[in-house]
């Protein structure tokens, strides 16, 4: 299977170049009524979480919206141009509200040291909230993220684009909650919150079978609930030194 980057470089060297004006759209069709543009989106939105990048061609996102092929290449410029288009529709959108919960914990914190917990809810309460009552194009929006951050050549490029410098902020807050705190815990600590909400984010359904139907991989509010303790846990664990502190020992291999 080629890599994420590998269907990247190809579908950048055979697209052609941006019209200068746009085509004539298809006639006929129940989507009408929206912008072309948006009902692009939508589709590629869909058919990524699905399919995933190199498993949908131009011609499948612009059957699905119901629109001219040439559409998407006026409006994107090519394939990749419409996967950055569908990262920064929605990003805008998170990276705000989760800016202004995070302004709202530090401006209550005053000089004194920020509530842990309230950091990592301002974080993770906007994407669980949307995934669980945005409808479905969140949903599939969603999962796409929990593919990317999955891949090493797509994490690190859309994601370190589009969510990295608001990442940063609240990595900066964090410290300020855990005065003291070594870089490396810091940053391993985020990385397993990262990787929770990835998880959270794919709703494989593993969870409903191993706990024989106890919890549901969609009852993100159940998430929420035990999220931010657990990950806050998990912070002071690792920043005060206790954790690695403990050794794991492993059994003596038997005598050959």
């Amino acid at each position: 299977m080629r890599s994420f980057c590998a269907a990247v470089q190809q579908d950048m060297a055979t697209t052609s170049k941006r019209r200068s004006t746009p085509p004539t759209r298809k006639r006929g069709g129940t989507q009408r009524s929206r912008p072309t543009r948006d009902r692009i989106l939508d589709a590629a939105e869909r058919l990524f979480a699905r399919r995933g990048f190199h498993g949908v061609s131009v011609r499948d996102i612009t059957g699905a919206a119901d629109v001219d092929v040439a559409l998407a290449n006026y409006h994107f410029g090519s394939k990749q141009g419409v996967l950055e288009a569908v990262f920064l529709r929605r990003a805008a959108d998170l990276n705000a509200e989760r800016l202004a919960r995070l302004d709202a914990v530090l401006a209550a914190s005053g000089r004194r040291t920020p509530e842990l917990e309230a950091i990592i809810d301002a974080f993770t309460h906007p994407l669980l909230d949307r995934s669980a009552r945005g409808g479905p194009g969140w949903k599939s929006y969603f999962a796409l993220i929990a593919e990317v951050n999955n891949s090493r050549e797509f994490g690190g490029v859309l994601m370190t684009r589009h969510f990295d410098p608001v990442v940063q902020r609240f990595i900066e807050a964090m410290r300020r909650a855990l005065p003291g705190c070594d870089e490396r815990d810091l940053f391993w600590a985020y990385h397993f919150l990262s990787g929770a909400l990835t998880l959270t984010f794919a709703e494989t359904g593993r969870t409903d079978k191993l706990s024989g139907g106890v919890c549901r991989s969609s009852d993100l509010d159940s998430v929420h609930q035990r999220l931010v303790p657990y990950c806050a846990a998990g912070f002071r664990a690792l920043c005060t030194g206790g954790a690695r502190k403990k050794t794991v020992r492993r059994p003596a291999r038997a005598a050959r």
